[in-house]
């Protein structure tokens, strides 16, 4: 008998843009240390994510995992509204 793991990533961001069809651009933000200083800093970074219904709009908070291909770009789906 063998299980199947689901080894994907999945991130949760804020939808910065839904002027596409079908897709959204969603910023995560993530919290850094500097190696020497200790100081702690904000590293942003853009996905593009596919969302099938156009359902999610500026300024949602969303949960999506990492997929197959859609595109050039897009290797993201939507999971649905994060809490």
């Amino acid at each position: 008998m063998t299980t199947k793991q689901n080894n994907r990533r999945e991130l949760v961001g804020t939808v910065v843009s839904d002027k596409m069809q079908k897709t959204i651009v969603v910023n995560v933000d993530t919290v850094k240390t500097h190696a020497k200083y200790g100081k702690q800093y904000v590293m942003s970074k853009r996905f593009k994510v596919h969302d099938e219904k156009n359902e999610f709009k500026v300024g949602d908070k969303v949960a999506f995992e990492e997929c197959r291909p859609y595109s050039r770009d897009k290797r993201w789906r939507v999971i649905g509204k994060a809490a």
